[in-house]
């Protein structure tokens, strides 16, 4: 058969891209994978909705105002003109009839008091637990001073606000980039555990020999590596649809939030990029360790070392956040593993777009790097077989006929 008759090797890993694709997007399995967070946000949604409105129906505790009904009458005029400009508690008048021991009156079980203010507005008693007397002890004094008319509560002021400062905008960016890492350690964590998975069920059937046979192991661990970055793909769009929905409905509650140093459209198709570098260098990591694990029984135990290297990861990046122009920031831009974190923690706090050029060329390499290397090990420990069974394989044809019965096999 002649050489042009055979795949090449992109040619042959889109092959296999598209036959892994197709199986696991269009199977019930990975449409309770796409809902299943969606329940989760749902539930937490929920419960938080549920809390806030258990939070509003309760009554805040008061203080109460056991004066004569001049004194509380002033009391009570002072609290409505000063609770708008430094926050005072909220006042409920009381008979002093009913106050001669405060102490009963606190301890009563339908009582909504934290303390009680009586005597009279010359010599004042406040009453109640030592931290809430501790807490409110100064807007008390502040009442009664202004119910005496011996303060000046409000005075015209001229005031010039500005938008932002330095120091806030850094801040504000800072945590952007963390928000960052974090979402893409997450989400790179929960789906790149399926290329994993799927590499093992298929050595163990022996599906990964029959297509070893016919096609370079390089095309195969690059089909299935970027068949999963699809799949993954596909789920980041349900899923970020869905969070868009959310936060578009709930704009007008979400605080004022200064955009990273690259805008927010770039920012968010760098993420996008970044994840899909981030999830094949783990993805092409993940690979080589499934190809050493003999059972799928053996994944968990094989597959610790590199969650441990995530986890690490994870922790280098979030420490050299903090540490801009510092050789550790610089090394965990070069190292590998962490360039995509810390290059998206880039993008939010500074605007230079060549970096990001130059990261992900070196990204792009180190995957073909490890793919390399997780092919050549699959191939001299598992299948022990050299270049001979590949060598005999067929060409195009014979290529997808193997796929078809291993299509009917699984």
């Amino acid at each position: 058969m002649s050489r042009s008759a055979r795949l090449s090797l992109w040619q042959a890993a889109l092959v296999i891209a598209r036959r892994d694709f197709t199986a696991i997007v269009f199977s019930k399995v990975f449409l309770l994978f796409l809902i299943g967070p969606l329940f989760f946000l749902a539930i937490s949604a929920g419960g938080g909705y549920v809390g806030a409105m258990a939070a509003d129906s309760a009554d805040d505790p008061q203080l109460g105002i056991a004066l004569p009904a001049e004194a509380t009458a002033a009391i009570l005029d002072a609290q409505e003109r000063l609770d708008p400009l430094v926050g005072m508690p909220e006042v409920a008048a009381v008979d002093p009839a009913d106050a001669q021991d405060p102490r009963v009156l606190l301890q009563a079980e339908d009582s909504n008091l934290f303390a009680v203010l009586s005597g009279t507005l010359d010599e004042p008693l406040l009453t109640g637990p030592k931290d809430d007397i501790e807490r409110w002890s100064g807007e008390t004094a502040l009442l009664v001073g202004a119910a005496r008319g011996t303060t000046i509560p409000e005075a015209d002021i001229a005031i010039d606000t500005t938008d932002t400062g330095i120091i806030n905008q850094r801040t504000a960016q800072d945590a952007t980039a963390r928000a960052g890492i974090v979402m893409l350690f997450l989400l790179t964590m929960l789906l790149a555990g399926m290329v994993l998975s799927n590499l093992v069920e298929e050595k163990g059937n022996k599906i990964i020999e029959i297509l070893a046979a016919a096609i370079p192991m390089d095309a195969v661990f690059v089909g299935k590596l970027f068949a999963m970055l699809g799949v993954s793909l596909v789920g980041l769009v349900v899923w970020g649809s869905v969070g868009g929905a959310i936060v578009f409905l709930g704009a007008s509650a979400l605080p004022v939030i200064p955009p990273p140093a690259v805008g927010w459209p770039l920012f968010f198709a760098l993420f996008v990029i970044y994840f899909a570098m981030a999830y094949l260098l783990i993805g092409s990591v993940f690979l080589t360790v499934g190809s050493m694990a003999p059972t799928v029984r053996d994944v968990q135990t094989i597959s610790l070392p590199a969650t441990i290297l995530q986890l690490l990861i994870f922790f280098l990046a979030n420490f050299a956040v903090g540490q801009t122009g510092s050789w550790i920031e610089v090394a965990a831009a070069i190292f590998p593993l962490s360039s995509p974190y810390m290059m998206l923690a880039r993008a939010a706090k500074e605007g230079v777009l060549w970096w990001h050029l130059a990261a992900l060329a070196w990204q792009v390499l180190w995957v073909a790097i490890f793919v390399k290397i997780g092919a050549t090990l699959f191939k001299r420990t598992v299948l022990k077989s050299g270049t001979a069974g590949r060598e005999n394989g067929a060409g195009r044809k014979g290529l997808l006929a193997m796929l078809r019965l291993t299509t009917n096999q699984s």
